[in-house]
């Protein structure tokens, strides 16, 4: 299992893109839209095979069924709110982490993968786990994705439960830390200095 992206959620995109535009100092390049799940997204290659999302609602389309990412109920500014790790077979890491949700088929454009996703849509444990990702093509958009200048530098995961998540779950880059409330904090290299979401 190692981290595959991270995603920034907000209630419009355009308001997510601007907000992380802002903090790191360079442009997100283009996405496209999730017509499963009523969702549209802007992506930032951050090298190493990384990269990060800014997902939000899509006005002009349905959800069937509940939204993805918990963007049912978006938070109400832009904020980091999980972290998707990739794994070579989704059904068997879904046996160890069932918590994760279902396999659900996905494509967009020339893009298919598997994703884990919990039958209401919400994240695993308050993204204390990660959503689960089995990419279905050679070339995923972390290793495709031209670079920004931005590099990823780590993930601190704060939950209640962080020292039994620990021996649960081990991704290089990402690090639980006990806390009261669960949380996201990743760290990044880029041309303004490092930036923290």
């Amino acid at each position: 299992m190692q981290l595959d992206h991270l995603a920034i959620c907000a209630a419009d995109l355009e308001e997510g893109v601007a907000s992380a535009e802002a903090r790191l100092g360079v442009p997100m390049g283009p996405g496209g839209k999730h017509a499963h799940f009523g969702t549209h997204n802007r992506l930032l290659g951050l090298g190493a095979g990384l990269y990060l999302e800014v997902i939000a609602p899509d006005p002009s389309a349905e959800s069937q069924g509940p939204r993805w990412f918990g963007l049912d109920n978006p938070p109400d500014s832009p904020r980091l709110v999980n972290w998707i790790c990739r794994v070579p077979d989704l059904d068997a890491a879904l046996a160890d982490f069932p918590e994760c949700g279902v396999a659900v088929d996905l494509a967009r454009d020339a893009l298919r993968w598997r994703i884990s996703v919990p039958g209401d849509g919400r994240l695993p444990l308050d993204a204390a786990l990660p959503t689960l990702l089995q990419w279905q093509v050679d070339s995923p958009p972390g290793d495709s994705l031209p670079e920004s200048g931005v590099r990823f530098a780590g993930l601190t995961i704060t939950h209640p439960q962080a020292a039994a998540l620990s021996r649960r779950i081990s991704v290089p880059g990402v690090v639980y830390q006990q806390g009261d409330q669960p949380g996201l904090s990743a760290r990044f290299h880029t041309p303004r200095g490092e930036v923290t979401l």
